[in-house]
Parts: structure tokens; sequence; C-alpha cells
């Protein structure tokens, strides 16, 4: 058994959305929590090019654009990101995100 702290998280903002870093302690699985309070990214569309990830609504509500569908969301709902799929946030919403294989910053990407 491992834990991961909030004490140990890093606090990252880009934008309209602050995310709890929380550190990797398997190579197949990451959460994070994911605080939005507006679009993000601002302007066109984000992709993980090589992770799934869910997200479980804590609290708020609001909209994700994945590709060409839009959905919207509230608490208690899961909303599920394919690797490579294009999508951008707009919503005041609080969610934990677990992601697989772990999260990195390199295969996260902003597109046009």
């Amino acid at each position: 058994m491992n834990i991961s702290r909030k004490k140990d998280a890093k606090e990252v903002k880009i934008g309209a959305m602050t995310v709890w870093e929380y550190p990797a302690i398997d190579k197949r699985i990451h959460g994070s929590v994911v605080i939005l309070n507006g679009r993000y990214p601002k302007k066109g569309r984000v992709v993980n090019e090589k992770v799934t990830e869910l997200g479980f609504v804590l609290k708020g509500s609001g909209k994700i654009m994945i590709e060409e569908e839009e959905i919207n969301f509230r608490e208690d709902d899961q909303i599920l990101i394919k690797p490579k799929q294009k999508y951008y946030w707009d919503a005041k919403a609080t969610l934990f995100m677990p992601c697989t294989p772990a999260w990195y910053p390199k295969q996260h990407k902003q597109t046009l």
C-alpha cells in the first residue's frame, strides 16, 4: 500500500483551471483534483496522447466538448476521456481525475 498526501501535491494554475497534482505512486495510475472556473483551455482544445482520464464531478456543473459532442454534467456524474480525443471544459466544478497510465505533462497538448 502507498499513500499520496495533499501536503505533497503540487498546485498548478492554468487560466481558469487549478490542478492539485498528487505525486504518482504507480506508473499505471495517477490521480489529481481539478478545479474549473470557466473555459479551459481559453481557446482551442487539449488532447492527451497516451492516457485515459476519468473525471468524477465532486461538486458544480458545466459542459465538456469532446470531439464534436457537447456533454453537460453535474455533481456525481463521471466523464470518460479517451486518449487522442480533443476536448475543452466550460464549467464551475471540482473533479477528481484518475488517469491510466499515470498522467505526465509531455503527452498533454493544446490544439487549435
